[in-house]
């Protein structure tokens, strides 16, 4: 059979398809010589062979036969766009078979050289024939390329299946060729060559609809995914009968591979890394896929189910990973949209919530306590009241004779509202009597029982806590959902109040709905109330930021719900808070010259005042409120100082000591200048009564309106916050070396913090705990040096020479006694022991779950006598001071791992150090209300500390503003 020569070779369409010629307009071809199947093996080439004499196609199939058919094309009609979009999958393409169209005409049979030599020539005159010329040269040398490679790789196996058609003839059809519009010249692809070009760079039509070429550095190419990878989608795709050729119709189905990468957002490093790719490998791997059948394709597939599903699992956590990704994106960054909201604003604009929950009614557990040595029976009321206080034995509440009376005080009106009660009633003769250990156990034994749930009642409980948050702790505000604080109202109980308050021990009463007050936007759908109850009210007021409210009935204080401390409204005051103490740096200078010109004025009540602003800006005091002690603590500020708080010692200094906030005693001595002395000793002179204040002409409401004339919105609370971050910046200065580790970047941060913390008086008693904390970390600072000592014992065994050179290997590591390495090696040997145990427990429940022969105690003796083999080599190490090394160490591994042992160590004791340092002040009050934390992420950014290291999660979460709005170089 000859070569196909003519004026214009075929054009290969986008689609896969030759076009169907237009009437009358058939292209005279050329033939030329035959070139046999060995001619072209002696060259090398299979380019030069016709297609019909070619052993296999791209897909596998062998071309010039279709199910046992010898076949010639003759011409093929465009599949109709609307047939594709019904059919997706599988592409059906129609081979007509004629056995009367002349054999010669066929350009399938053309040589790919001559394809490449000559382009088509169109009749149409508008069409710039160069230009398309070009563009198929490129394209058919590409093809060229590839069907070199494909024959140089092919398998002998080929060889033996395409004996039979490689000595057959085959017949050529003549395709006639006719003039196309403009859009028809371009390059086209016939689908038995189309594997062969990468698939970035196909043109075609699939399902019905003109794809356009993907680009290398497109984001969703799957041009670096090895076809055998790609899912394959079936279906069938009919061509429309042609109008003009008659004959057999032969439908073959072809596999069209879909690219199933999951999307992911892509950096810089991603794209460098796919051009690589694609440069490289894409076309060769291609190529490759492309010479394996369809049924080894799905073989593959299917013997590899781990890969798809590793697959599957990969691109599911990509688009999760998109779309926790773009949840961070859509993040309300209230901090870039604030508006001055002062009192007396709107605050929010819609409010939607599901009002508040209430704790569960009680139920009666039954348990008799004793009065007298005798049981006795409590209705449920009196039973619910007497376990409060049985749930407090072995506390040192029950000592306390106040807490004692208030509990019995209200618990007896409780007992007498009936009569099947028992006739307790005076504190002096039935107190002593009454015995509530039964309750106590009966309540140790629900604790008990609570720690020892099964897994599955634990994810029982925490799946209904789960939809009680979902439920209750969410709101919607202005459209977004935001996080609600304490949304469950506090539960019935005792009383307890902090440092010697006069009410502790009294009861808390069960909060009902007829107390609740809710507020809710309008048009909003007010939550119900509990069944069989109704709200006390009902408001609409935008103007504040509580949810809902209450009083309780101790102190007749309001209780309230708001938005998590996260929240942007609770966020926003934050801010607010912190830039008022920020801009009282303008005024401050002028504040404290005036205060300091009238320490001397002749009016006392205007001494007095600028004497309480003295102390309340160098001491941080509070201001302080006048309180009726039999109602709460004595608790005293600046303003509510008696003679009793303040002891004066000549020349100059003076002695603090009285109960503040929350019952922190405040002991401070401090020199003072020489007028503040005088107006103090001035003030105390002639006051002996113990209600007698120093301070007997002014107020806090009078002191901070004063202080509000100077900046809008000034009290002396801001003076506290100001000082503290003020003193937190200058401390954090002083002590940050910019060359520490971090570990001693964030102990400088510590004490910085500690600095702020006693000059605001944030204190707390020494945690039962300590103790045990302290003694830990020392158990670790000697464990690491023994782990130490026993890498330089290893390198002196690698290289004895070394210990004449090297002394630091014989120094002895400090607080490591023979007792305490002994006891140490034991206990060390014990965990191991536990921890084969357990394994073993395990392994042998996990066989039985898969009803396989579990281990015999025969191998788990084997292991424990391991352990114990080892621990006699650990003695006689202990012994010999002679450690062997183990496999694979030697002396610059070995000298790797003690400076990074020494660098724990260090951290180790810094945090010791830190511990010990801070045990008596409570560090987290001031970094949460009094420090603006925009200086401490500023001191991260600056100083490169992760802000994990200085804020735990709910404080990142609470001060995120803070970290998003600064840089290294911001001041308070």
């Amino acid at each position: 059979m000859g070569r196909m020569t003519g004026k214009k070779a075929s054009t290969i369409a986008t689609n896969g398809k030759f076009p169907a010629p237009k009437s009358g307009n058939k292209s005279k071809v050329k033939e030329e010589p035959d070139v046999s199947m060995e001619d072209a093996e002696s060259t090398g080439s299979e380019s030069d062979v016709p297609l019909a004499h070619r052993r296999s196609t791209s897909n596998g199939r062998k071309k010039g036969t279709v199910n046992g058919q010898n076949t010639a094309v003759k011409k093929e009609e465009k599949i109709d766009s609307d047939d594709h979009s019904k059919v997706p999958g599988r592409r059906k393409i129609r081979v007509i078979v004629s056995d009367s169209e002349n054999p010669s005409g066929s350009d399938s049979d053309v040589p790919l050289a001559k394809l490449k030599a000559k382009g088509p020539k169109s009749e149409d005159n508008t069409l710039n024939k160069s230009k398309s010329s070009s563009s198929l040269t490129k394209e058919q040398g590409d093809i060229k390329k590839a069907k070199r490679k494909r024959v140089d790789s092919s398998d002998s196996e080929y060889d033996d299946k395409n004996t039979a058609t490689k000595n057959g003839s085959k017949k050529s059809i003549k395709k006639p060729i006719t003039s196309q519009t403009k859009e028809d010249i371009k390059m086209k692809v016939s689908l038995s060559d189309e594997e062969d070009i990468p698939i970035f760079k196909r043109k075609g039509k699939t399902n019905g609809k003109k794809t356009t070429i993907i680009k290398e550095e497109s984001e969703d190419s799957d041009s670096d995914v090895p076809l055998a990878k790609l899912k394959s989608g079936k279906g069938k795709v009919a061509e429309n009968k042609s109008k003009t050729g008659t004959g057999k119709e032969i439908e073959v189905k072809l596999e069209k591979k879909l690219p199933v990468k999951a999307k992911r957002k892509r950096n810089d490093s991603d794209s460098e890394v796919d051009n690589k790719k694609q440069a490289t490998n894409t076309a060769s791997k291609n190529v490759a896929s492309a010479k394996k059948p369809d049924t080894q394709r799905k073989k593959k597939k299917e013997d590899s189910p781990d890969e798809s599903m590793s697959a599957k699992k990969r691109g599911k956590q990509k688009v999760k990973e998109e779309d926790s990704d773009n949840e961070e994106d859509e993040e309300f960054k209230w901090w870039n949209q604030q508006n001055d909201n002062n009192d007396g604003t709107d605050k929010w604009t819609t409010l939607e919530h599901n009002g508040v929950y209430f704790p569960p009614p009680y139920v009666p557990h039954k348990v008799k306590m004793k009065y007298d040595g005798k049981s006795i029976t409590l209705e449920p009321e009196a039973e619910e009241v007497a376990s409060f206080y049985a749930a407090m034995l072995g506390t040192d509440y029950v000592t306390n004779e106040t807490f004692n009376r208030n509990f019995f005080k209200d618990w007896v009106k409780i007992i007498k509202k009936s009569k099947n009660n028992p006739p307790i009633r005076d504190f002096e003769r039935d107190f002593e009597k009454c015995d509530f250990t039964p309750i106590y156990e009966y309540l140790e034994q629900e604790k008990e029982r609570k720690k020892n749930m099964s897994k599955e009642e634990k994810a029982k409980l925490k799946e209904e806590k789960i939809k009680l948050e979902e439920k209750y702790g969410y709101c919607w505000l202005d459209g977004r959902k935001e996080k609600v604080g304490n949304f469950r109202i506090e539960p019935p109980g005792l009383f307890r109040g902090r440092g010697a308050h006069p009410k502790t021990g009294s009861l808390k009463f069960r909060v009902q709905p007829e107390q609740v007050t809710i507020n809710i936007g309008k048009g909003a759908k007010i939550p119900s109330p509990p069944e069989g109850h109704k709200w006390a009210g009902v408001i609409h007021d935008p103007t504040v930021t509580w949810l809902a409210t209450w009083k309780e009935n101790v102190n007749d204080n309001i209780k309230y719900v708001f938005l998590a401390a996260n929240s942007s409204l609770k966020g926003l005051s934050d801010m607010k808070k912190f830039d008022k103490a920020r801009e009282l740096k303008k005024h401050i200078s002028k504040i404290r010259n005036d205060y300091q010109t009238n320490l001397r004025h002749k009016n006392t009540a205007t001494r007095q005042m600028a004497t309480a602003m003295y102390l309340i800006d160098r001491l941080a005091l509070r201001a302080g409120n006048e309180k009726d002690i039999n109602e709460e603590a004595d608790t005293v500020g600046c303003c509510s100082l008696r003679p009793e708080h303040v002891n004066l010692i000549p020349p100059n200094t003076v002695t603090f000591d009285f109960l503040g906030k929350d019952s922190i005693r405040y002991i401070n001595t401090v020199e003072v200048e020489d007028q503040v002395f005088r107006n103090l000793t001035i003030f105390m002179k002639g006051k002996d009564e113990p209600d007698d204040l120093i301070f007997d002409r002014i107020n806090t409401q009078e002191l901070n309106k004063h202080l509000s004339s100077y900046m809008k919105g000034l009290t002396a609370k801001v003076f506290r916050t100001f000082n503290a971050s003020y003193t937190f910046q200058t401390q954090l200065k002083e002590l940050t070396k910019e060359d520490s580790s971090i570990a001693e970047k964030v102990f400088a941060y510590n004490q910085a913090n500690r600095q702020v913390a006693i000059l605001c008086n944030h204190q707390r008693s020494v945690s039962k705990a300590h103790g045990n904390q302290m003694s830990k970390i020392e158990d670790k600072i000697k464990a690491l040096k023994y782990q130490r000592m026993k890498l330089k014992k290893s390198i002196l065994a690698l290289e004895p020479r070394l210990k004449k050179k090297r002394s630091d290997l014989l120094e002895e590591e400090s607080d490591l006694d023979e007792e305490w390495i002994i006891e140490y090696e034991k206990q060390l040997m014990e965990k191991e022991r536990e921890k084969v145990r357990k394994k073993f427990e395990k392994d042998n429940e996990k066989l039985k779950e898969e009803r396989q022969k579990p281990k015999s105690e025969k191998e788990l003796r084997a292991l424990l006598q391991e352990i114990d083999q080892k621990e006699k080599e650990l003695a006689k190490e202990r012994i010999s001071g002679r450690v062997e090394p183990k496999k694979g160490l030697t002396v610059e591994k070995a000298d790797e791992r003690i400076q990074n042992l020494t660098a724990k160590i260090k951290e180790t004791k810094l945090l010791k150090d830190d511990k010990e340092s801070n045990k008596t002040t409570a560090l987290g009050t001031s970094k949460i209300n009094y420090i603006d934390p925009r200086i401490s992420a500023a001191w991260c950014l600056k100083y490169k500390v992760p802000f994990e290291k200085i804020f735990n999660k709910s404080l990142r979460d609470k001060f995120k503003w803070a970290m998003d709005v600064v840089d290294a170089d911001w001041e308070f």
